[in-house]
């Protein structure tokens, strides 16, 4: 779609080649040609800008003689066939994702003159591929090297969440096993939930110490059933939020600060004191032991 329009552009550039108003007119011309382009440019084997910038209005001023070299998608391997579309860059004037397509401009006898370069809004581009599929493999982050390093010189201080931490989970499990919540974050440290229902998935909510120490809250979520094509199985939460609350108690430096929970993606996370965090599939998680995250934590 957008290799051979530059293609045959590239080819009637040559002969203006050396002028400047000529190749202004030859982009002019053949701006329209190229679907979702936003700029044409050209640029001589050094990448110096020998042509104005075209848009879809006419001329942008400012940016002859431009030194393009620096720019990502100038330093990209040209391949062998002349034609290069590059990998996503930030613009400099937009600071939009961008791409560019990069064709080389070769005299009648073969001898390369510079590049016809169009730039691409990644926004306007229709889309062509699936939607991204987050792998399920098991993911550790690392996190601020300043908590890293002073890992040792803290301890765990009991929250209004730990001294209530079976009630509490187990008014978490009942809105998700019963009440239509499909993913939670739960902050142990601040002793708070945060909470995404099935009826309105774009807005989170927020339970705080005080809600967690009411079963009452349950009665604010109208009962749902537990669906059908969650990854997570409706007997398996509270094996993981057994799991969790073990693992915040498990140690009085290295212990877990905050969890979540997709039952339909099947993920959780664990983010321990250490700032260190872990993404992994729930059956991953359940078939480690509390002494394997103790060691594996930092």
């Amino acid at each position: 779609m957008l290799r051979e329009p530059i293609t045959l552009l590239a080819g009637k550039c040559a002969p203006a080649w050396g002028d400047r108003d000529r190749l202004n007119a030859v982009l002019q011309q053949g701006f329209s040609g190229i679907p979702y382009c936003c700029y044409l440019y050209v640029t001589d084997n050094d990448g110096v800008q020998v042509s104005d910038n075209v848009i879809d209005t006419g001329l942008m001023p400012g940016h002859y003689q431009r030194n393009r070299a620096e720019r990502p998608y100038m330093k990209e391997l040209m391949p062998a066939w002349g034609f290069l579309l590059s990998d996503a860059y930030i613009s400099m004037a937009a600071h939009r994702p961008t791409l560019t397509g990069l064709q080389v401009v070769a005299s009648e006898a073969g001898t390369r003159l510079g590049y016809l370069g169009a730039d691409f809004d990644l926004r306007k581009l229709p889309v062509t591929s699936v939607l991204y599929h987050e792998p399920g493999e098991w993911r550790q982050v690392k996190g601020d090297p300043a908590i890293r390093s002073a890992l040792f010189q803290q301890t765990r201080t009991e929250s209004p969440m730990d001294i209530n931490i079976e009630s509490g989970l187990s008014i978490l499990e009942e809105l998700i096993t019963e009440r239509g919540i499909f993913q939670c974050q739960i902050h142990f440290s601040s002793s708070q939930v945060t909470i995404w229902t099935i009826d309105d998935p774009l807005r989170y909510r927020i339970l705080d110490q005080e809600v967690l120490r009411d079963p009452d809250i349950c009665l604010l979520y109208p009962s749902r059933p537990f669906p059908v094509d969650a990854v997570i199985p409706h007997i398996e939460i509270t094996r993981i939020l057994d799991g969790m609350r073990a693992l915040r108690m498990i140690d009085t430096n290295i212990y877990l600060r905050m969890a979540s929970i997709n039952i339909f993606n099947g993920m959780i996370s664990l983010t321990f004191s250490c700032d260190g965090s872990h993404y992994m599939h729930y059956d991953e998680f359940l078939a480690k032991g509390t002494t394997f995250w103790s060691g594996m934590a930092a």
